[in-house]
């Protein structure tokens, strides 16, 4: 199984800090850690995977500074293709970022499951209503 796992931004880089490390050390799972570029400094970035023991993103999308629409649209144009070559069984993502909507939008066409953590929220494929 090939988890792709989506992030970009300074909270991202907390919430998916246990995932990865769980994954890291399962059997039969392929992780592929694809890295927006949304948040890109080192102090914003780069300090927070070393922190944290994540592993280095294999891909970095390298998208940048800009509006709402404009991270986006940049961050959905780079990762649906990207996926749709890697082939992910699911792609996971979670918090409401850019990026995370950006992935979202990105799966519409792929045949990926969603896995996606909204605070204590957690739903892999599984619709959950907002209360």
């Amino acid at each position: 199984m090939r988890i792709a796992q989506v992030v970009g931004a300074r909270p991202n880089f907390m919430k998916v800090a246990p995932v990865m490390h769980a994954v890291e050390q399962s059997d039969g799972i392929e992780q592929l850690v694809i890295h927006t570029g949304q948040h890109y400094d080192a102090s914003l970035s780069g300090d927070f995977f070393g922190d944290l023991g994540l592993p280095q993103a294999d891909f970095n999308l390298a998208i940048g500074s800009g509006s709402h629409a404009e991270q986006t649209g940049r961050t959905l144009l780079a990762l649906e293709p990207l996926l749709q070559r890697l082939q992910p069984s699911w792609v996971f993502t979670v918090g409401d970022v850019n990026s995370t909507q950006a992935a979202g939008g990105a799966l519409r066409r792929g045949r990926a499951a969603p896995c996606h953590v909204y605070g204590h929220r957690f739903s892999c494929g599984i619709p959950k209503p907002r209360v």
